[in-house]
């Protein structure tokens, strides 16, 4: 009798305690948002229809990025601009800073759960990254730069294998013999025939590339460590972190050495520092696009995106700046192109299929029509 009016009383006394947990949408970046309510640059586009998202974002990717890299080569073609890409580097993250505040101001989850040594690794890779890449604009033709920046397969999978122990199959070595074959054919070409061709450039250019696969190789292993997030990771307190290592170290220490590769050239300010400004404001919202094409549509149709985008970027490059042309470069970057195929068909190969020796044989012998590729959804 006592156990039940213990248990009666027990039942009257309980306490109810209620827990509200965010939704997706609350604690996203406000960069982008989720599927439902589509996001970008706060701009909502959730009332659009697919086909719609995918053209702005699309248009996105191109418009900005396009003027970026025009931007970029508009800058060292300043006169006196081309040994300071360091202080370029050092306005961008300046830039950087100003903007990601901003975002993280608008940011409802500021949690973090990397641990901020890992930051300072990428922070780091970053710099060295950017500020190679920059300089090497001042010995490289801009199209050069970019065939170089297509190829970044190549050292992702050797820091893959030493960072991560991964293991690759046929179809990605062979796409990284073809981006390698076609890089060969793209220098020597260049070589022959630019005035300012000069081999710092392709070194600088391929350390950077190093760098910028170590960060991928980083940031991947740190998000499966830590249970990351994207948005964590390309948040707005890695981009303060990253001007802070470029202000310390390379002006303190590398500045010491060698002053005039980061001292601001006094000759255009206005250019400098208005071309500096947009250019850093059109990489920023670049992202945000690239961003929204994976979130909707996936890897493999922002990396086909993005990777059109470099071959229009090449191809307005000879438009609006003055250099020399041969069809070796064609050549080469077909061969390119070719091995960024075989890497994105090596990691859809569930929803990309390709013709098998049977179907080619039929269209060549009957003329009857066959799926050469078709795509599963």
């Amino acid at each position: 009798m006592s156990a039940k009016y213990g248990l009666v009383g027990y039942n009257s006394s309980r306490k109810h305690i209620s827990i509200s947990i965010p939704s997706s949408t609350e604690v996203m970046s406000p960069h982008i948002k989720s599927v439902e309510e589509l996001r970008v640059l706060g701009i909502n586009l959730s009332s659009f229809s697919a086909p719609t998202q995918f053209f702005i974002c699309v248009a996105g990717v191109f418009l900005f990025y396009l003027v970026y890299g025009y931007l970029q080569e508009l800058i060292f073609s300043v006169e006196g601009f081309k040994p300071f890409g360091w202080y370029l580097t050092l306005i961008q993250f300046g830039f950087y800073s100003m903007f990601g505040l901003v975002e993280l101001q608008l940011t409802q989850d500021k949690r973090r759960r990397i641990p901020g040594k890992t930051y300072m690794i990428i922070a780091f890779l970053t710099v060295g990254t950017m500020g190679l890449s920059n300089t090497s604009l001042g010995y490289l033709n801009y199209p050069t730069q970019v065939i170089f920046k297509c190829c970044k397969l190549i050292p992702v999978m050797i820091g893959g294998v030493f960072i991560q122990g991964k293991r690759y199959n046929l179809a990605d070595v062979s796409a990284a013999l073809c981006m390698s074959l076609g890089l060969v054919w793209f220098t020597l070409a260049d070589s022959k025939i630019a005035p300012n061709f000069n081999v710092t450039g392709v070194l600088l250019i391929s350390l950077a590339l190093c760098a910028d696969a170590a960060i991928g190789n980083v940031q991947e292993k740190a998000m499966k460590l830590h249970n990351g997030s994207n948005s964590e990771m390309i948040s707005s307190v890695l981009v303060p972190l990253c001007s802070f290592f470029l202000k310390t170290f390379f002006f303190l220490i590398c500045g010491v050495l060698y002053l005039p590769l980061f001292l601001p050239p006094s000759q255009h300010p206005v250019k400098t520092y208005g071309y500096a400004f947009f250019f850093s404001l059109t990489g920023y919202f670049g992202i945000s696009f690239v961003l929204a094409l994976i979130k909707l549509f996936g890897a493999l149709v922002a990396v086909t995106v993005t990777t059109g985008r470099k071959a229009m970027t090449i191809i307005l490059s000879f438009m609006f700046f003055t250099k020399p042309f041969t069809f070796q470069y064609i050549w080469g970057g077909l061969l390119v192109l070719f091995g960024i195929f075989l890497n994105v068909y090596s990691k859809n190969r569930d929803k990309v299929k390709l013709p098998s020796i049977k179907d080619v044989k039929t269209w060549l012998l009957t003329g009857k029509k066959v799926r050469f590729l078709s795509q599963n959804v």
